[in-house]
């Protein structure tokens, strides 16, 4: 894509090369690449790291929608790191002379090896490791941090990851956000209602291999005397041996939740002049979890 740039009529070069109309600073150079994947597609997003010989981080970024990094750095020897969600990471070096283009042209991206998954069977919920936090805006002021301080679940691993199955059990009395007036008021009956609905449960039956180590697990979470449908976005992290030499997988999960969708009505609270939380809440698991005994 930059072929143009290359030849040696300099007048034509300035005339065509859309980066004639950004001035190269003095003593600078550019340097560019396009990023594919293994069937020639562009990889938007890619992140792009230049350091210099010492491996200090010189400028960053990521692809634009056609694979495309361009970038204006001092005239001098850089090390490159590409990286992108699913693929093996590329590394080179290049050359960047005063007022010139070093292009490393077509960069491809190999797949890389997604993590070993959890041989089949019953895995529980290992809660000494595991947290289920949240994140939600006080009406529009600062941002309220909070965690469930009880649970316990199974994922059930199929022979065929996308069949496995989990369920999530969710003690709504143990909300925590570190005010106790204000966690009191998120178990009455404006919001949690716990007395009512002590948990909240979530029943995970479609997992969706993304690419890599992404999955999205779709199923049906019970909230509030109320069931929708929710997806979580989850990055798997693979498996490890624990302190005592027993095998676990971690994996890490959000989502966001709109409080009206579970009949946790924000504006009636507001008319009331109760200020507890915004309307949406973002959800935020770290689980592992280990064999079923």
């Amino acid at each position: 894509m930059f072929g143009g740039w290359m030849g040696n009529r300099t007048n034509r070069v300035q005339r065509t090369s859309p980066l004639a109309a950004v001035p190269t600073p003095e003593n600078a150079g550019v340097l560019s690449c396009r990023v594919l994947d293994p069937v020639n597609e562009p990889v938007r997003n890619a992140e792009f790291a230049v350091s210099d010989t010492l491996g200090r981080k010189v400028v960053s970024g990521g692809t634009d929608p056609f694979g495309a990094f361009v970038t204006t750095v001092p005239a001098g020897e850089y090390r490159l790191a590409v990286s992108a969600e699913g693929f093996t990471p590329y590394r080179a070096t290049a050359t960047v002379g005063e007022n010139a283009l070093a292009s490393l042209g077509d960069v491809t991206l190999q797949l890389a090896q997604p993590p070993e998954l959890p041989a089949p069977g019953d895995w529980d919920i290992e809660p000494t490791h595991s947290s289920i936090g949240f994140t939600a805006r006080h009406i529009g002021l600062a941002r309220i941090h909070g965690r469930f301080n009880s649970f316990a679940g199974v994922v059930r691993i199929a022979e065929q990851m996308e069949q496995s199955a989990m369920h999530v059990v969710i003690d709504a009395a143990s909300i925590d956000t570190n005010v106790r007036m204000r966690d009191d008021h998120l178990r009455s009956a404006d919001f949690l209602d716990v007395e009512r609905y002590p948990t909240l449960e979530f029943y995970g039956e479609r997992f969706t291999h993304k690419g890599g180590s992404r999955w999205a697990v779709t199923g049906a979470l019970s909230l509030h005397g109320v069931t929708r449908t929710v997806t979580l976005d989850t990055e798997y992290l693979g498996l490890g041996n624990g302190m005592g030499g027993e095998r676990r997988a971690a994996c890490r999960a959000r989502t966001e939740l709109h409080r009206d969708d579970f009949t946790v009505s924000w504006q009636t609270m507001l008319a009331r002049g109760i200020a507890v939380v915004g309307p949406s809440i973002r959800v935020e698991l770290d689980v592992q979890i280990v064999p079923r005994a």
